[in-house]
């Protein structure tokens, strides 16, 4: 269960619930195209200081990498991969490293801190998650050669990672109401049923099938944003190449590791098991048909060339292989018929913590506007004025709201209060708030959670390409002096 520290990673992902992360896992990346001008060429004397990069005014040193280098020769070896060559597997571990250095760097311009009440309570949500006590996990941990310490500051840096994307990258991806449309139609085809008309009477909840579950792991081939055509056939005929070894016998985690472009090269490119609605449609069409164990054809999206390998494939999570984990990508059936739930109207003000204001310095700022409510001063006009939040026009005002809609440590407080009562600061991923809960009441939400599950499974496709995305542009705007690799060959992503 806790078998490498990308198995660990990958446990963050479970944090999501708890803590209001939006994003699963840290991100990784190789040398995006087009910055050949940020690196300069290598010299004979590139080792004798001992760094291998230079990351704006940070530096990752020989040591570092050499430490990084053995612990994932390790990790593959524990999940039987075949080692790639080591200055390959130099270069893979490298360029996560420059990428873990910008987003940490990002995170402290942006004042993006975790703190130890944060990371005790995600050691608590993996224990729950994976069905064992939090002493059992630190067990789990030390059999892997890991101290507890170390595995909590992991474990913290991930989850700082993954405030960054949600702050950064969430915000930006944006599901219409016809792409949700769109996608009931296609679930009421799946399902033999069309979805419920509005305004149309509930039907009572139909009993639904267990979820068709798939499980994937792929080779990728990067193909940068402005690649020439003629870049482009030299990349479709790598992973010609790379597909003829799997044809001959090669193994697929192994060529994965040592010759994937993809985030999970290092994990022997395994994606995880999702439901069925849960993967890009392209995705999809590719396997149909294939068994487990069976490769793909080579499939082209806007990311590049990619080979799928088809771990699982069956309607439930259960018949996977036991590595993975489902509790992160499990979803229950789509809800069908009536589900009155309590909404809750509320408003806020938010004040974000940067490079500027710090987290003791918004705390007091909302204490004061606190003691300002209680001297009989407008909400309303305060949060206009102070608000940091896009509600502030609207008084802060954030409309009906209901369960799971906010991110838990908001939800919490909000939950706690009455009509008419305003909270004292409290902190969440997007800074600091006080809010008013200014009435509730019980609503049939069937249908809008309905949309409310479809929104997020849309979401989960969008989000990937949005924070590769995102990624690139922070390597573009960084000082990046790659010394062990200085002439960028891919764009590549290593999550």
């Amino acid at each position: 269960m806790m078998r490498s520290e990308h198995a660990r990673r990958r446990l963050v992902v479970l944090l999501m619930s708890m803590l209001g992360l939006g994003m699963a896992s840290a991100g990784h990346a190789a040398t995006p195209a087009g910055q050949a001008s940020r690196q300069p060429a290598a010299s004979s004397q590139q080792f004798v200081d001992g760094i291998a990069a230079v990351v704006n005014k940070q530096v990752i040193t020989l040591k570092q990498l050499n430490v990084e280098v053995a612990e994932a020769e390790k990790n593959l070896k524990a999940q039987n991969i075949p080692v790639p060559e080591r200055s390959i597997l130099q270069r893979q571990v490298l360029q996560r490293m420059i990428l873990e250095s910008l987003q940490r760097q990002e995170a402290d311009r942006l004042g993006i801190r975790v703190s130890d009440a944060q990371v005790e309570r995600g050691g608590e949500t993996i224990a729950a998650r994976n069905g064992i006590t939090v002493d059992a996990l630190r067990k789990e941990i030390a059999k892997s050669g890991v101290s507890w310490d170390q595995y909590l500051e992991t474990l913290r840096d991930e989850i700082r990672f993954d405030l960054l994307r949600q702050r950064e990258v969430a915000s930006s991806i944006n599901i219409s109401d016809a792409e949700v449309d769109a996608f009931l139609r296609t679930q009421g085809r799946a399902l033999g049923a069309a979805p419920r008309a509005a305004g149309a009477p509930a039907t009572a909840p139909q009993p639904q099938a267990a979820p068709r579950v798939l499980g994937l792991a792929q080779i990728l081939v990067a193909v940068p944003e402005r690649a020439s055509a003629q870049e482009v056939a030299q990349l479709q005929d790598r992973a010609e190449r790379l597909l003829a070894q799997l044809k001959s016998g090669a193994d697929f985690a192994g060529l994965a590791a040592s010759s994937s472009d993809g985030p999970q090269a290092l994990e022997g490119g395994v994606l995880g098991v999702r439901p069925l609605e849960g993967w890009p449609d392209l995705f999809v069409e590719a396997t149909r048909g294939l068994q487990v164990g069976q490769v793909s054809r080579i499939v082209r999206s806007g990311q590049g060339f990619h080979i799928l390998k088809v771990l699982t494939w069956g309607e439930e999570a259960r018949s996977a292989p036991p590595q993975q984990d489902f509790t992160v990508a499990g979803q229950p059936p789509m809800a069908q018929g009536p589900m009155i739930v309590t909404q809750t109207r509320a408003r806020h003000i938010l004040v974000r913590t940067n490079q500027i204001t710090s987290d003791e310095q918004a705390e007091q700022r909302l204490r004061i506007l606190r003691d300002r409510l209680r001297s009989g001063e407008s909400f309303e006009e305060l949060a206009r004025r102070h608000s940091d939040d896009a509600t502030a026009p609207q008084g802060g005002d954030l409309g009906w709201l209901s369960p799971g809609e906010t991110v838990p440590a908001f939800e919490q407080v909000m939950n706690s209060l009455q009509p008419g009562e305003v909270s004292e600061p409290f902190r969440s991923p997007f800074g600091w708030h006080i809010v008013e809960v200014m009435e509730r009441r019980n609503q049939d939400m069937g249908e809008e959670f309905q949309r409310m599950q479809a929104r997020q499974i849309l979401f989960q496709r969008k989000i990937e390409p949005a924070v590769d995305q995102w990624l690139n542009q922070l390597y573009g705007q960084a000082y990046v002096e790659n010394r062990l690799d200085p002439q960028p060959q891919r764009d590549a992503r290593r999550r």
